[in-house]
């Protein structure tokens, strides 16, 4: 029948959007306001828009929306195919680590990656070894006192100082000493910060100020040390091949020393302390997952690491080291058959994907089998994503698995940490931190 009624307007599909692409689906405004009544989490109003709109969807967080992308296809499409499209604007730890790797972009990240790359693979990582065993040694040292003693200690802090130590000796050749120790306890307490600092960048660097001192005034120290040609016991460590670019590559001045300096104290010893401590928390809740690596083979063989670095795997699977990734979209672009536009907010989210039921059976059991041989897992590239993929993934992965798997083949085999208390529940800024202390003695290991 014919009608003088307009036609329906079709949704504005974005400049450069594929022939074919659809807006993205946008949760609805009843259920952004019933979250911010709550104040709730973040990380609960992006499971919500997952839960309802599927692996590629947006929500309004402000002005105009943001896209959240979790599902395996698009999460590979916009890390690792097409990271021209999906860049990085600022760090939300750009007030400590100024201008390091991490935040760096363009031009400049290019240079200072290539300058780091090789340090972290292949022959690189082997001079790190005996530095990370000698971390571990004086962490079991100090655990062997506490079985003695019965001492208590809390986890998280135990962890902290192990990686701490890690960290400050491959970059130093020094083993972490307690003045320094206490001086870069202001690091976490910054990292800790950042999630509630005043929005005006002035505002927040003053809210910090002191602590920020602390760590400059450290590195300040250790960059001059290296200049002055002083290695370490275990010979020198990587900030002396910072130090010594700067003879070839005038950007290496103090400052970029510095702040690449800070940014490796940051991404070297945060994350592993976290994934640290959540797994012993969930070891606490599945004392099964101890046995069964500890009986996987004999201490030193092959089955035993493969079981070990198993919990390892699950533990980030539960708690990824980046649990949610920002991108800012440089032109338009069809991610999974949806229309982005240009200058849109992207947050790529590692820890929902790695809880995502149709992806991950159970998805909140600890079943660190998943990853053993046979285990069954996604084999999605963006399936599993602790350190994130692509150009800008962790340049430190292999460092940080190597250090958390040496310091359980000494611990986990000799002591239980008996827990008087645990964290209620999950923390989420620069990293997925556990929202308390965790105090614990230590316990005889039994089987």
């Amino acid at each position: 029948m014919a009608t003088d009624a307009a036609p329906a307007q079709l949704p504005r599909q974005p400049a450069g959007a594929g022939a074919g692409s659809v807006p993205v689906p946008e949760l609805d405004a009843v259920a952004v306001e019933s979250w911010r009544a709550g104040r709730g989490q973040l990380v609960e109003l992006l499971a919500r828009t997952r839960e309802r709109l599927g692996g590629v969807a947006a929500v309004r967080l402000g002005p105009r929306p943001t896209v959240l992308v979790t599902g395996p296809e698009a999460v590979q499409h916009v890390l690792a195919l097409h990271p021209d499209r999906y860049v990085k604007r600022s760090h939300r730890a750009r007030l400590l680590i100024g201008d390091g790797v991490l935040s760096a972009t363009g031009e400049a990240w290019k240079r200072q990656r290539r300058m780091l790359q090789s340090q972290f693979t292949g022959p690189g990582m082997r001079r790190y070894e005996q530095r990370i065993a000698g971390a571990a040694r004086t962490a079991a040292a100090r655990w062997a006192g506490y079985a003695r003693t019965g001492e208590v200690f809390d986890l998280g802090e135990e962890m902290r100082h192990f990686a701490l130590d890690t960290i400050w000796r491959s970059l130093t050749g020094h083993a972490l000493d307690p003045a320094t120790a206490c001086e870069l306890a202001s690091v976490a307490a910054v990292v800790a910060a950042l999630p509630t600092l005043p929005a005006d960048a002035v505002e927040a660097r003053d809210s910090v100020a002191g602590d920020l001192a602390r760590i400059d005034a450290v590195a300040r120290e250790a960059v001059a040390a290296a200049r002055r040609g002083e290695p370490g016991p275990d010979g020198p460590g990587l900030l002396q091949v910072l130090v010594d670019a700067g003879q070839e590559r005038p950007e290496y001045t103090d400052a970029l020393v510095r702040d690449e300096l800070v940014t490796l104290l940051v991404a070297g010893h945060e994350t592993t302390a976290t994934t640290l401590t959540w797994l012993y928390l969930l070891l606490d809740r599945y004392p099964q997952a101890r046995r069964e690596a500890l009986a996987a083979g004999a201490e030193g063989s092959p089955e035993r690491r493969e079981a070990v670095q198993a919990l390892v795997s699950e533990t980030l699977r539960l708690y990824p080291s980046a649990w949610i990734l920002p991108r800012y979209t440089a032109e338009a672009d069809t991610v999974a058959g949806f229309a982005v536009e240009a200058d849109s907010d992207v947050l790529v989210c590692p820890y929902l994907t790695h809880r995502d039921p149709g992806l991950w059976p159970d998805p909140e059991r600890f079943d660190p089998r998943r990853f053993t041989a046979g285990g069954r897992r996604p084999t999605a590239t963006g399936a599993y994503l602790p350190f994130g993929i692509g150009p800008r993934a962790c340049l430190g992965t292999q460092f940080a698995l190597r250090e958390t798997t040496v310091l359980l083949e000494h611990l986990l085999p000799r002591y239980v940490p008996a827990f008087s208390s645990v964290p209620g529940g999950a923390s989420y800024g620069l990293t997925v931190r556990p929202d308390g202390p965790a105090p614990a003695t230590l316990a005889p290991a039994g089987g």
